[in-house]
């Protein structure tokens, strides 16, 4: 897709905004009425000087006074067709974008979380904001003049060729070098403005950066080298769009010769043709008039050219996003739901690497029952986290393939494989909503009352009623007014209400101080009795708790059986980390 061409990608964008073709005809339309209002006034310049002026007669002041009215009235239709068609356009183009940019976000939020985790924030979000914006304010603005400019330049060269064809081939013949050159530097055009949007998702990217990690950046003293970056990614937008600046300029000045050549060839040709040719001097004078309305619109196109480009170049970038199929899919309505009821898990044979990336996990074969508690410990990076997220199918596995009680994951359907397995992760994201707001994403029927039975139940009521607020406290961004452990506890919560069969913990209560986590393991162990669970431990008070511990190290599945005895196999890896475990907490 990076390398399709301007109309291509053009035809492209227009095919995935679907929105934008109801009406256009009559849009074209309206702009070819006001296009010919325009040319009424050189029609209307040699009528009055060959027939009310110059007349057979002498000069005829009640026939000036007619051509004066019927064009005032073709400029009042034009004016009006011109304000309609520009208020049509700028309501089908918001609408247009509007739904090409809730697109863009639903295909990258269906995107798998590798290719997330490949792309820079910063630039996935540019591609939804900064680059649709680009192609609206093209629309909006460049897109209009480009329509008129269209209809002005057939229509006055039509009444070119009606007034004199010889004069019509004079102007076209001094316009060619330029068109030549604006042909030649469109490619170059397209590169240069697809660098600028490229840059611009970069600085994005910083910028976020630097805010998002504003604690660590002062906490760490690194202000300056940040600023660095800021500055580094600032200026590389700077020169990129220097550099397309120059080659617009270029192409702009061409158009401008080309206008010079064509008037002044249009007065010496058209004075050596004279009257005895059949050239009039209001035919001369008004042909130069439709000259002026031809090489408006050749001097927008040069003008708008650039702007144009970079439309294109944030459309391509748009399409690049919307071209990229994921790799995580749902099979949607040729899918399965899954069976009624606990669900168990097995791992057939699987396998997983991260692209470009050594193998994370190795063979893993093992069978959960349904109803089972179940802990995955193991020194961090040895793929405990994507023991989970193979799990929950936020990734698919290199080889081998995960089931739920029998069903392979990658045959069910996202609906009802989202609304059995839930996953708490160890960040415990909010949104910027209020604590009750929070949980109801995962059940928006809840009432106040639930909701609090719900922290009561978790033993969270006496938490819940020391916020400020209570359930309208808000989280903040990211839920960065409360605590990393907080966030734990209303995100737990969350999950609980969703009432699955499948409960995944990656490392949900690492966060929390040592009195809440018993809280929360009394808590847990209400929440989890019949329902199967896994939870990825760091705190080894979660295997304690389970009804069977997974040991993985390196990626792969070393030990297994219940706490009490592996931790009796001297020498074995879990008795190592659970008495590292027991140090620490001492």
């Amino acid at each position: 897709m990076t390398d399709a061409g301007t109309f291509a990608t053009i035809k492209r964008g227009l095919a995935l905004s679907p929105e934008l073709r109801p009406g256009l005809g009559g849009t074209i339309a309206l702009a070819l009425v006001q296009m010919g209002g325009r040319v009424a006034v050189p029609i209307a310049v040699q009528q009055g000087i060959d027939h009310g002026i110059r007349g057979d007669g002498g000069p005829d002041l009640q026939y000036v006074v007619g051509v004066v009215a019927v064009t005032f009235v073709a400029l009042m239709i034009s004016t009006l067709a011109g304000y309609l068609m520009t208020r049509r356009l700028f309501t089908v183009s918001e609408t247009a974008l509007g739904g090409l940019r809730s697109r863009t976000f639903r295909h990258i939020h269906d995107l798998s979380m590798l290719h997330q985790q490949s792309e820079r924030r910063g630039t996935m979000v540019s591609r939804v904001t900064s680059d649709v914006d680009q192609i609206s304010q093209f629309l909006q603005t460049g897109g209009v003049q480009l329509l008129l400019a269209s209809g002005q330049l057939l229509v006055s060269t039509i009444v070119m060729f009606v007034y004199s064809w010889q004069l019509t081939i004079v102007v076209l013949l001094a316009f060619g070098p330029s068109v030549a050159i604006i042909r030649l530097f469109q490619k170059r055009l397209a590169s240069v403005y697809a660098a600028v949007r490229e840059r611009t998702g970069v600085m994005l990217g910083a910028v976020a950066e630097s805010v998002v990690g504003a604690l660590v950046i002062r906490a760490y003293g690194v202000a300056g080298r940040t600023e660095k970056r800021l500055d580094e990614s600032i200026s590389g937008l700077r020169s990129a769009q220097q550099k397309a600046l120059k080659t617009s300029v270029t192409s702009f000045s061409s158009g401008e010769i080309g206008a010079g050549l064509a008037l002044a060839a249009v007065v010496v040709v058209g004075v050596l043709i004279g009257e005895d040719g059949g050239l009039t001097v209001g035919r001369l004078t008004a042909f130069l008039f439709l000259v002026t309305l031809f090489i408006q619109p050749v001097q927008i196109a040069t003008d708008m050219l650039n702007e144009a480009q970079n439309a294109v170049a944030g459309w391509r970038r748009v399409l690049d996003v919307l071209d990229l199929s994921p790799d995580v899919a749902d099979p949607d309505d040729v899918g399965v739901a899954l069976p009624v009821g606990p669900l168990s898990v097995r791992f057939d044979d699987v396998s997983f690497r991260y692209p470009g990336g050594p193998v994370v996990l190795h063979d893993v074969d093992l069978e959960i029952p349904a109803r089972t508690k179940v802990a995955v410990v193991g020194e961090t990076g040895s793929g405990k986290t994507t023991f989970a997220k193979l799990l929950t199918r936020l990734m698919d596995p290199a080889e081998g393939e995960v089931l739920l009680s029998g069903t392979p994951l990658t045959s069910v359907r996202f609906s009802s494989l989202r609304s059995r397995v839930v996953m708490v992760p160890q960040d415990g994201f909010l949104f910027d909503a209020t604590v009750a707001e929070n949980i109801r994403f995962a059940e928006p029927s809840l009432t106040d009352e639930q909701l609090t039975d719900a922290f009561a139940e978790l033993g969270l009521k006496d938490w819940l009623d020391g916020l400020p607020g209570g359930l309208e406290t808000p989280v903040g961004e990211r839920g960065e007014a409360l605590s990393v452990g907080e966030r734990q506890l209303v995100a737990l919560v969350r999950a609980y209400v969703a009432d699955p069969d499948l409960l995944v913990l990656d490392e949900a209560t690492s966060a929390v101080d040592p009195a809440t986590e018993v809280r929360l393991q009394h808590a847990l162990d209400t929440v989890t009795r019949g329902r199967t669970t896994v939870a990825i431990a760091h705190r080894l008070s979660t295997a304690q708790a389970a009804d069977e511990v997974i040991v993985v190290d390196a990626g792969r599945v070393v030990q297994r059986g219940p706490h009490t005895e592996l931790v009796q196999q001297e020498g074995s890896i879990y008795a190592k980390l659970y008495a590292s475990w027991l140090e620490q907490t001492r």
